[in-house]
């Protein structure tokens, strides 16, 4: 593995770069302060934009380590920051990342996240040389099983009462898409 950390990307629509903390306000408006954005997600929604600010601090600090990957999803048209993706985890032993993605509800069924999270595979087949990229979402949360679809993530299977998110306890569905899958596309 190569790795880079979380360096500045580009789509047609989009910028995909390091969050800053002038970014509070867009990200607590957009997506960490809506109930209905983060109902499927693992993290609760933010209170108010401290809880914004304290995280997004983290964040930050974390851009020194060269194998953190965090990304503020800003669209090209207005430079508004309207979602995040990134790797929630990784393992260096069988050279894989495990993708988490949100945006703004105003922003949903346009393709936004699906342009991101394909602009991110090439990165990390064509970069930082992984073997692995996997992401999972709540049963019930069909339209992130889409996203994965459209990007060439195939679905693994089904992981039993494995995930725990605002909605409760619940079955996991895990999809990934292989290193060699990437290049005979």
């Amino acid at each position: 593995m190569n790795h880079l950390g979380t360096i500045n990307l580009e789509t047609d629509r989009l910028i995909l770069r390091k969050f800053k903390i002038e970014d509070a306000e867009d990200m607590y408006n957009n997506w960490a302060s809506d109930s209905e954005v983060t109902k499927y997600l693992r993290w609760n929604t933010h209170p108010n934009i401290e809880k914004t600010k304290e995280i997004l601090k983290s964040w930050i600090e974390n851009y020194s380590k060269n194998d953190f990957y965090n990304w503020a999803i800003v669209l090209k048209e207005n430079n508004k920051v309207i979602g995040s993706i990134g790797a929630a985890k990784n393992d260096d032993n069988t050279e894989m990342v495990h993708i988490g993605y949100c945006i703004s509800r105003k922003y949903w069924n346009k393709g936004i996240t699906s342009e991101a999270f394909e602009r991110i595979i090439k990165f990390f087949f064509e970069k930082v040389k992984l073997n692995r990229i996997e992401s999972c979402h709540n049963e019930k949360n069909i339209y992130s099983g889409k996203v994965m679809i459209k990007c060439g993530l195939k679905k693994e299977g089904v992981l039993r009462d494995a995930l725990k998110d605002n909605s409760g306890i619940t079955d996991c569905l895990i999809y990934s898409i292989l290193r060699r899958e990437y290049f005979l596309e």
